[in-house]
């Protein structure tokens, strides 16, 4: 039990657990979503064009699968702003702690 007037908030006593502030992540893991995407429907692709007989399709799977590769690194490593709402309401708190 803490007496009243000893004040020591831990560092992280309110920030919610599931949310990641920052999002940081392997190299690796960027270049594999890249080359994972090409391999995968550039693989479709080849197939398509095995099946339907043209020769266009190997070429449209590589750019999609880039495209989605490039997507999905994008949309794994951004980092989204606070709004002025939450940046607001977490003054609030450290105002109210310090009261």
């Amino acid at each position: 039990m803490r007496s009243p007037d000893c004040y020591a908030p831990t560092a992280m006593a309110h920030r919610d657990p599931g949310h990641q502030e920052f999002r940081t992540g392997d190299p690796w893991l960027a270049f594999c979503y890249l080359v994972a995407g090409v391999a995968f429907y550039g693989i479709l692709g080849w197939l398509a064009d095995l099946w339907l007989g043209t020769s266009f399709l190997v070429a449209a799977g590589i750019l999609l699968g880039a495209g989605l590769g490039v997507y999905m690194t994008w949309s794994r490593f951004r980092i989204e702003p606070d709004s002025p709402q939450t940046s607001a309401s977490k003054k609030n708190v450290t105002t109210q702690e310090l009261q």
